[in-house]
């Protein structure tokens, strides 16, 4: 399963005291506390609200027309290229994530808007690198060409590294990871399943680590993988079956007679 990611703002000491309190809402998947603490009165305020309700869609499969709402609002209160594209880039995941989660089939609608989020985000900007990210979960999950999806991903990691955004860094790891998992790459399998679980972990981003968790304990043999399922688990559990579709992965096969 895919995963949006979000520069990590407030997560470093001596960030605004605002920022910090969204992050760690965020974190916590109170996606719409975090959301209800950000005035959109500026571009900025509105992408950022927007795209914690986009978030919430994914790990959640609620709140949709509140996403759309907050993306129309962003939208309106865009001026610059930048964001624009930004914008476009979050119209895209919400309506990827509808099509990844078979709520409505928006791959059309996902394509575009990122396109358009490509020519208007310069490479090198700020927002290049998760745009790249989501245009691989695109490749990966809905064109399903791993080639491309991981040539994205390594774009996105690249920018990730050097715009030292840690939170984007543990999506493209994990992602990369997966594509190695996937050709039997065991050991590149669990050096980026790892990165990706200690740089989560290190943030205290809780909602994502019991999927990182998880993504582990695929890559590893027992006992190992059944602890790090079991860890997973507790985490899932805690945070009220958070992310909704973790808990396929983390059901035991059932028992055969």
């Amino acid at each position: 399963m895919a995963h949006p990611a979000m520069s990590g703002y407030g997560t470093t000491a001596g960030d605004d005291p605002l920022q910090t309190a969204v992050w760690r809402l965020r974190s916590r998947a109170c996606w719409a506390d975090a959301a209800a603490l950000l005035e959109p009165r500026t571009a900025s305020a509105a992408l950022q609200r927007a795209s914690l309700l986009v978030e919430r869609c994914l790990y959640t499969e609620q709140g949709w027309a509140e996403a759309e709402d907050a993306l129309r609002t962003a939208e309106a209160l865009a001026q610059s290229d930048d964001e624009r594209g930004a914008a476009a880039c979050e119209r895209g995941q919400l309506a990827y994530a509808s099509t990844l989660l078979a709520v409505r089939d928006r791959a059309d609608e996902a394509r575009a808007a990122l396109g358009r989020a490509a020519a208007l985000i310069a490479p090198g900007a700020p927002g290049r690198a998760l745009l790249d990210f989501r245009r691989g979960l695109l490749a990966e999950n809905l064109a399903h060409s791993p080639q491309s999806a991981r040539a994205a991903y390594r774009r996105a990691h690249a920018g990730a590294t050097a715009q030292d955004d840690p939170l984007l860094l543990s999506f493209t790891w994990r992602h990369l990871a997966g594509l190695a998992l996937r050709e039997g790459e065991l050991a590149e399998a669990r050096h980026g399943f790892g990165e990706s679980l200690r740089i989560r972990e290190e943030l205290g981003y809780l909602v994502g680590t019991a999927p990182a968790l998880a993504s582990l304990a695929d890559a590893e043999t027992e006992p190992e993988a059944s602890r790090l399922r079991a860890e997973a688990g507790r985490l899932f559990r805690l945070l009220g079956g958070v992310p909704t579709w973790l808990a396929d992965q983390l059901t035991p096969p059932a028992a055969t007679a």
